[in-house]
């Protein structure tokens, strides 16, 4: 207390001209309806930019909040996409006729590899959250893989660039389809093979999941193509497509259920 009473003391003369100096200020600003108001815009720049880089912090420690919320948008949008009933003449959508059939459930991927030619993905999760083997798996570009185990809290997740993977896909613009198979060299490109050669293909033709399998709906993206030649029989074309999706990459997806999928494998086993 002593040291504040003797700092007053020494710098009383320059204390008393600093409060002089205020009252004079506040007078002419109350006095002055041009400097009043000059007086309060400098106040509301000056409170707008600590407001501003204030709400830009929060939106920044936000951003796994807001992550999560877009995940259950993006979700709730390919839910309705993937289950609504189009009728063949026309060209747009009824979004109020669903079928339920699909449902979409947002993950993460916690390890991905994408170096071998086994290549598996580990997202966070599993058997709490209704998981189960052999479930589409996609993102927002395209296919992804297929669940292939899971337990409480997690699902490995048989990736497309695994030699062992094999999915139906087929050309967009006509209904040709054939398998996607990888044989283990670039990761940005997968091979579609058994399109037949009767089929019209292109360089730059979309791929899309061909929608004959009960794992994924019909029309996900897959990628392009970029080369294609005949096999040797000369029956049937062998397609490379540079993929939608850099799996190099991959943090966010979302795994597909198809809730009919019992009833469509009780079906084929009965066709047996």
């Amino acid at each position: 207390m002593q040291q504040i009473v003797n700092f007053i003391l020494r710098n009383k003369t320059f204390l008393l001209f600093v409060l002089l100096l205020f009252v004079s200020v506040m007078l002419t600003i109350q006095s002055h309806s041009y400097h009043r108001s000059r007086f309060i815009n400098s106040a509301n720049f000056l409170s707008g930019g600590i407001y501003n880089a204030s709400n830009s912090m929060s939106e920044y420690f936000d951003l796994k909040n807001q992550n999560k919320l877009l995940q259950e948008d993006n979700k709730r949008l390919k839910s309705i996409l993937y289950n609504t009933k189009q009728t063949p003449d026309t060209n747009y959508i009824d979004s109020t006729n669903y079928n339920k059939k699909y449902k979409f459930t947002a993950a993460q991927v916690i390890r991905n590899s994408y170096a071998t030619t086994n290549n598996i993905l580990l997202l966070n999760k599993g058997d709490n959250d209704s998981i189960k083997q052999d479930f589409g798996v996609v993102s927002s570009k395209g296919i992804i893989g297929i669940v292939e185990k899971t337990n409480r809290n997690y699902a490995t997740v048989l990736s497309i660039l695994n030699t062992t993977s094999s999915i139906s896909a087929k050309l967009k613009k006509t209904p040709h389809f054939g398998s996607l198979k990888w044989n283990g060299n670039s990761p940005n490109t997968i091979q579609l093979s058994e399109i037949p050669k009767i089929a019209t293909v292109a360089k730059g033709d979309t791929i899309i999941t061909s929608g004959r399998s009960a794992i994924f709906p019909k029309g996900i993206p897959v990628g392009t193509i970029s080369n294609f030649k005949l096999d040797n029989a000369e029956n049937y074309y062998e397609i490379d497509i540079v993929l939608f999706n850099d799996m190099t990459s991959i943090e966010h997806v979302y795994i597909i259920e198809n809730k009919d999928a019992k009833i469509i494998e009780n079906i084929l086993k009965d066709n047996d």
